[in-house]
């Protein structure tokens, strides 16, 4: 071992710093639309680079690294708002979420997202309980599918259905009110 050959600890440090700075952003805004807290989700997302530091050596090279920590993110903040609740259960049961659907609720959702409302609409999401908010972020942020979100979520598929599309009337009327309000 000749005094000129550089330790390969080096190396993964400043390369990890360069991914750090490449996508600490993603993994903020992740941590803050699930979170809905700043000094939360600022919080989480050193966390997240903590546990992605450490657990460099299992990281396989052959899948993207934005990929495999914003996945780390998204399971880190599910778990904070899984301890976070103060319900034994945080996304309850299907049956519950089933009798608290509105029937008669317009479809202007797609239309407010097209009209380029996307401030009103994160704050929108922002609003919501985490039961629905983690849900439709994982979906819509993430594009995880309802079998992803139900495996991340530990929920059956038909749960994360319902749990989404009451979000998304969630949403609809909370985006219809603020329309309704704002001046011509």
């Amino acid at each position: 071992m000749g005094a000129d050959k550089p330790r390969a600890g080096f190396f993964v440090r400043i390369d990890f710093e360069a991914l750090y700075r490449t996508h600490y952003r993603s993994v903020f805004g992740l941590c803050l639309r699930l979170l809905s807290r700043t000094a939360s989700a600022e919080d989480a997302a050193q966390e997240v680079f903590v546990r992605a530091y450490q657990s460099l050596d299992r990281y396989d090279t052959s899948q993207s690294f934005a990929a495999w920590v914003l996945r780390i993110a998204r399971n880190h903040c599910i778990d904070l708002l899984r301890r976070r609740a103060k319900q034994p259960s945080l996304f309850g049961d299907a049956d519950s979420e089933i009798s608290a659907l509105d029937t008669h609720t317009p479809t202007a959702l797609d239309t407010l997202i097209d009209a380029q409302r996307g401030g009103e609409v994160r704050n929108a999401i922002a609003a919501l309980a985490d039961k629905y908010r983690i849900p439709i972020t994982l979906a819509y942020y993430n594009e995880l599918s309802y079998d992803e979100i139900a495996a991340e979520l530990g929920i059956t598929r038909s749960h994360v259905g319902v749990l989404l599309l009451r979000a998304r009337q969630l949403l609809r009327h909370a985006l219809t009110t603020t329309v309704e309000e704002s001046p011509p």
